[in-house]
């Protein structure tokens, strides 16, 4: 059985996705969050755990709300644990996500 990803991981991953989809540097978006270049990068790398204000600053700096960097956090982790698994050899699907492509 996998593990479940980290919440940081799955923040991170999206702030960075958000930040090189408008391809703007971490410098940029560090400075319009008025935070510092490395603690961006850390938390773009799931290496800390950012206080709501922080994620709120970063989310505006990125032209999203919390809630929508938050949805779009909730989104990465509904994907991962609705993703097909390997076992012994074969894939397998788990919940109700994997039955409605199986449908499609």
């Amino acid at each position: 059985m996998r593990r479940e990803p980290l919440w940081r991981n799955l923040v991170g991953d999206v702030l960075r996705r958000e930040r090189l989809a408008q391809e703007r540097t971490l410098k940029d978006v560090a400075d319009a969050a008025r935070i510092s270049m490395p603690y961006l990068s850390e938390l773009e790398r799931g290496r800390k755990e950012a206080s709501s204000e922080v994620l709120a600053a970063a989310a505006q700096a990125l032209g999203l709300g919390l809630g929508d960097l938050l949805s779009l956090a909730q989104q990465e982790l509904t994907r991962y644990t609705h993703a097909p698994v390997r076992a012994r050899g074969r894939v397998s699907g788990r919940g109700v996500g994997d039955a409605l492509c199986l449908v499609a």
